[in-house]
Parts: C-alpha cells; structure tokens; sequence
C-alpha cells in the first residue's frame, strides 16, 4: 500500500537544516551550485533558517574536469570543494564550509557536533557509498535523510532514505535507503566500475553530457516538494536518457520488501551458480 512520507517534526521550526554533500565532481557540483535556489525558496516559505551547507572532497581540479564539470583552467590544482564553496559564497552571501578531506566511515565518529540533518552522497564507487552506510552508526540520532545520487553511461537514479537510529527504528513508514534496498551497491567486494578517464575524449564517450545535472536537478526538485509541502509521495526516481523515461520510486513498504527480497533471491541463486 502506498502512504506518504511526512517531514520529521525535529526539522521543522529551528535553526537551518545542515546538508553535508560527499564528492564534488560531475554530480556534487550540480548540487552544490543549485542548492543555493533551495535554500531561497525555504526562507519563503516559512524555514527562516534555511540551509547551512557543508562540501566535502579530497580531490584536486584536473584538466578532464574542466569538460564536464563547473571547473576552468585557472582552477586546476586546487581543491574542488574549496574552489565551488568559495564561488558559491562570493555569489550569494553565504557562509557555506569546504571540508578538502575524504570522507570515511569514522567521519563522525570524533565530530558528532558536525553531523549533518541530510547527507547528500555524489559519489562513485561502492567503497565510497559503503563508507557512507557504515558512517551513521556514529552519527546517533542526528541525520535524518540520506540522498544518494548514482549514474552510470547514459542513466541513473537519485533515492531518499532514513537512515536507521534510535528515533526512526520502530517505523514501518521510514524511508528505506539505497542500500536496503539495493545491497549490490555497497558490496565493495563485487568490484568496481571503470573510473572516470584521464582523457576528455574517452570520459565524454563513457557518459552522456548532462547526465549529472539532470538527476541533481529532480533530486532537488524532490526535497523542494518535501520542505514546501511537508510530505512525499516518492522518494527518488530513475532516469534514461536514451529513451528519456523517468520512473518513480514510490513510498510503498511492499514495494521495498519485494526488492529487498528479490535482490536476496537472485544473490542465493547467483551463490548456487556459481558453487
């Protein structure tokens, strides 16, 4: 049966929502560079506070990054996150923070003062979002979502969840996340994806243009319709730009058993292959 998911009432009324974003590449600086929109709108309608932004990114500007992502030549060798923060806040007036660090499992492990109300993860490998599913078993009661956006050539999907603490635990309604209902994804035993190329010809052949900034957009526009009008029908979706079809992923606890489920079954049927 499908219900509506309801903004959790800690967020409502108080100070800003802390959002810390994991990657600045293709998909995190989309984000990033849009979220500035959200956190207007929110101040309108009624969230004062707004947003108070964190970045994190261990990575350098590279030449191949100038093709794809909001990086020029003159950026080169300096800190992703550092160089999207700073020209976000000389826009807007913001007092956004740049993390220039890898986040890690123990990220909040020695800062929980610093945990984030949403983690929005742009990462791209299963290490990385397995470091993300570990990171919360610190984080308490703290973070409330965690939206993880992943894409591969020409596709992808963006998927809202709750990560499970002491305040949600008993919930049937509580939003799964990513990795409940997609374990593949956090299996950093399966292997990895080729990473993205060194050359601009190669990493435009791997992936569409605009990939990256059509799911940042939806993913966005999503939390704008859970902060406007407090509640979600769907908590995430799935893209193609081959044939341009966008499915929803409705807020349907039957729905995510059977996925969980049918997951299970085809890695038992996968082990008894394979043995």
């Amino acid at each position: 049966m499908r219900i509506e998911h309801r903004l959790p009432s800690n967020l409502i009324g108080r100070g800003p929502v802390r959002v810390l974003i994991v990657g600045a590449g293709g998909t995190g600086s989309s984000v990033a560079m849009n979220l500035p929109y959200l956190d207007q709108a929110m101040r309108v309608w009624g969230h004062t506070s707004g947003l108070d932004v964190a970045m994190m990114d261990a990575d350098m500007v590279s030449a191949t990054n100038c093709v794809r992502q909001p990086f020029s030549s003159s950026d080169i060798g300096q800190n992703k996150a550092t160089v999207l923060i700073n020209r976000i806040n000389i826009f807007w007036g913001t007092k956004w923070t740049a993390i220039p660090q890898r986040f890690h499992a123990q990220s909040f492990e020695n800062d929980r003062s610093n945990v984030p109300d949403i983690l929005i993860g742009c990462v791209d490998t299963r290490e990385a979002r397995k470091a993300i599913a570990d990171s919360f078993k610190y984080a308490l009661n703290g973070t409330c979502y965690w939206l993880d956006l992943g894409n591969n050539a020409a596709s992808g999907q963006y998927v809202l969840g709750q990560p499970l603490n002491g305040r949600n635990r008993s919930k049937a309604e509580r939003l799964r996340t990513v990795s409940e209902l997609y374990p593949e994804i956090v299996d950093a035993e399966a292997g990895e994806d080729p990473l993205p190329s060194c050359s601009a010809v190669e990493a435009l052949h791997r992936q569409e243009p605009f990939i990256n900034q059509t799911l940042a957009l939806n993913a966005l526009a999503m939390l704008a319709q859970l902060f406007r009008y407090g509640k979600l029908s769907y908590h995430g979706a799935f893209f193609n730009a081959q044939t341009g079809q966008t499915s929803a992923l409705p807020v349907d606890p039957s729905l995510w058993f059977k996925t969980r489920r049918r997951f299970s079954n085809t890695r038992g049927s996968s082990k008894r292959g394979l043995a």
